[in-house]
This record gives C-alpha cells, structure tokens and sequence, in this order.
C-alpha cells in the first residue's frame, strides 16, 4: 500500500477516531471470509472429478472447462469489480455478488445437463468475483498503508483456508451425501455470509468517507490508464506464472494425478494435494511481511518465481520421490508461489492512488487468468493422449500423460521469472510522479 503524502492517499485510512483494532480485524475478516468461498468454489471440481464426468459423461477437456468457466467470468469482470468497489464500496459490492454466488451453486447442484452446469459454474464464478479485491478494500479503509501487503497476505490465507476446505473435507463430504448436496451447502453458506455482511460490516470507520466521489466516466478513464500500463501487465504476468500451478494442479488436475502416481483413493489424494494449499497459507502473510520488512519489493519477487519455476520442473520431471518428499515438494510450491501477496502492493504504489481499485482488479484478473487459461490445456492435452481407456463409465489417464500435460504448467511458470524484470523498483512507497491528480483521473 502505497505512502504517499498526500492527503488523499490516506483518506482511506486516516481518520480522527480511530476504530479499535478488533473492530477492523472483525470487518476484516468477515470480508475475508467471503475469499474463502470464492476459492473453495475454485478448488471444489477437483474433488469431484469421477462424480463429475460420471454424471453429465464427459472427458477431460469439457471438465476442464465446465472447471474453467469459473475463471473466465472472475476473469472478466476483475477491474469492473475494482471500479465498483472505489465507486460504491465494498459492502454493496460483497453482499450483492455472494448472494449471485450462492444461486450459481443451488443451480450447479441441480443440473441435470452440462448446459445446466455451465450456468451454475458461471453465476458461482460471477459471485466469486469480488472475493479478494472487496476485502483489500477493506483493508486499505480500516488501516495504514504500511500493513497493506500482510494483510493482502492474509486475505490469500483466508482463500486458501477455502481452499483446504474445498478439497480433503470437500471430497470427503461428497463421499458422504454426494456431490450435489455438498454444492447446496456452498450455496447456503455463501447466502448467510452475505446477510451477516450487510449487518455488521460497514466501508470504512466512523467519520471517514464509505464512498469514493469518484464520477463513474473517470473510474472508466482510469480503467483504460491501467490497461495502457506496462508495470501492471508484468506484475499481472508475475502473479499468474506463480499462482499458476496452484490453480491448474492444486485446484483440479493434482487430485486425479496424485491419485494415479501413488495408488490413493480420492479422499487421500486431496488431502495430499491440498498440501500445496498449506504452503500457500504459509507463504502469502509471510511473502507479505518479508516484503515490507526489506523494505523491497523486485528481489523478493525475483527469488521466489524463479524458486516456483524450478520446484514445479523438479515435481513432474524430476527423481521418482516417494509420497512424503512429494508432499514437501507441493508445500514448497505454494510457499513461494504465495510471495505474490506483495504484488498487489507493488502495483498500487505505480499507479496514482485513484485508480487503486482498478489495478488492484487487473492484477487479479491476470492471477486467476491462470486458470482459466491452464485448467483447460491440461484436459485438452489428456484427451489428445488418451488411449481409449475407460474405467466405470470414466476415461482412465496414465502419470506419463498427466506429466506431459503438466509442460504447459511449467512453461506458464517460467514467464513470471521474465516477467519481474520488466518492473522498477518502488522501496514500498508510493512512485513520485503518481500522486492524487498526476494521471488527470
């Protein structure tokens, strides 16, 4: 978060009552939470893989885009959603999009066609789509920019929490009451966290502005300043490549892999990929935190893509290691992947602080654009191998056509450690030239 001198940069946060501690970690976390079901909706395909493909019998590729669609419509309304959110706050924007979220799962759980399905995914991916950047919102309002990359931080620490959920538990509650009841308690969960939104969380503390004034057109011209800025598409790119095989692996392809490689059941073979889930967790504060302390954002960022680049290549192509150093192996992945918590930070300190929202809105566009992008490569990679195999009604894949489908994942890793070089350094302050004002939005 940025630390410019100027007035308005700290209107977000400074105000002459100050809120107790509690009561901004509450509205906080509460916003948070919302993070949390937007990424157990991203990861909880992966643990319905057979249920999935048995029920509206498809392969691979259409999973992996029914999966996919999800990300196609966070994707797309990413910097809308910034707009919104600096334009209406985030409470409006939170409650509105979870309630949308929850009818996608009640409509994803009663399919009984993949046309159906689709429709459910899509409205779940709408609803989703405000989950990371609403809590920054927040954050950025109720305290001071030096904690802005913890707590981004801790906002992904939220999400993976969902994430964790989404697949061990998630698998083993679909085992237990199948998969359609499982997605018709997503749904009730998203809709009661969007009530206790409206009801307790507020934009910002008492005596502060909750909107921005911001007119519309300008939020629209400040949208294009981002697009047209060349440090947000490579910090979008950093994020991408190293959130990339979370996303295609952790989040759907890793389950049924893991599955094959070490002869587990479904519910095992969660739990195991969901390690990577766990590095996350760890990684995000920390890589926010570390970050801050150094008081640098390019070399941390320079280590860790670099670092998620060779662990992914030493997963798939490296020795044959037994479950355990596997394990490490993806807990070590998403340790540095997750260092991309302070991108969010970097990109706001090079842009003027009135289109925050904005650019905070594109970089997560080009995080979850992994997503949408790999989920689906890999599926259509498998079903271009696959050789005819079936088992109960559902295509069977080797590990050898898992691991080359899986050189897209590395290759996509690899563009973050070109990616970061492209970015100047801002010593975690706001750029001088970028003060309220000096982009004319």
């Amino acid at each position: 978060m940025p630390s410019s001198p100027s007035p308005s940069a700290h209107s977000n946060s400074s105000h002459s009552g100050s809120p107790t501690p509690w009561r901004g970690g509450f509205v906080f976390a509460l916003g948070a939470l919302s993070f949390a079901y937007a990424f157990l909706q991203r990861v909880a395909p992966s643990a319905m893989v057979p249920d999935l493909m048995q029920s509206f019998s498809v392969g691979a590729a259409v999973l992996g885009n029914l999966s996919a669609i999800y990300f196609y419509a966070y994707v797309a309304l990413q910097m809308p959603i910034g707009a919104l959110v600096d334009r209406w706050g985030p409470r409006k924007i939170i409650t509105s999009f979870l309630l949308l979220g929850g009818v996608g799962s009640l409509v994803f759980s009663l399919a009984t066609t993949i046309e159906q399905a689709y429709l459910g995914r899509l409205l779940v991916g709408i609803g989703a789509s405000c989950g990371l950047i609403a809590p920054l919102a927040l954050a950025a309002k109720w305290f001071p920019p030096k904690r802005f990359a913890f707590l981004s931080g801790t906002a992904m620490l939220f999400g993976v929490f969902g994430g964790f959920i989404g697949q061990g538990p998630f698998a083993s509650l679909v085992g237990w009451v199948g998969w359609r009841s499982a997605m018709l308690g997503a749904s009730a969960f998203a809709i009661c966290l969007a009530l206790a939104i409206w009801i307790i969380v507020r934009d910002a503390p008492a005596g502060t502005a909750e909107r921005s004034s911001t007119a519309p057109v300008k939020l629209l011209a400040g949208m294009g300043q981002v697009v047209r800025h060349r440090e947000a598409w490579a910090l979008g790119f950093v994020a991408s490549a190293c959130t990339g095989p979370m996303l295609a692996f952790g989040a759907l392809w890793g389950v049924p892999y893991m599955a094959e490689r070490f002869d587990l059941n479904r519910t095992d073979a969660a739990f195991y990929t969901s390690m990577m889930l766990v590095g996350w967790a760890a990684g995000a504060p920390f890589g926010g935190w570390f970050s801050d302390a150094v008081g640098r954002r390019k070399p941390p960022l320079i280590f860790s893509t670099a670092a998620c680049t060779v662990l992914v290549v030493a997963l798939f192509y490296g020795p044959d290691l037994s479950l355990l150093l596997t394990v490490v192996l993806l807990i070590m992945i998403g340790f540095m992947g997750a260092w991309i918590a302070s991108t969010y930070a970097y990109a706001r300190e090079t842009v003027s602080p009135r289109v925050h929202g904005a650019v905070t809105g594109f970089v997560n566009m080009m995080t979850i654009a992994a997503g949408a992008l790999l989920q689906p490569v890999v599926g259509l990679l498998l079903d271009m191998q696959w050789d005819g195999t079936m088992e109960n009604g559902i295509r069977v894949y080797s590990r050898a056509m898992y691991e080359t489908a899986f050189l897209s994942i590395a290759a996509y890793s690899a563009l973050g450690v070109i990616a970061i070089l492209f970015v100047k350094e801002t010593f975690c302050t706001q750029r001088p030239g970028t003060v309220e004002g000096a982009w004319g939005v």
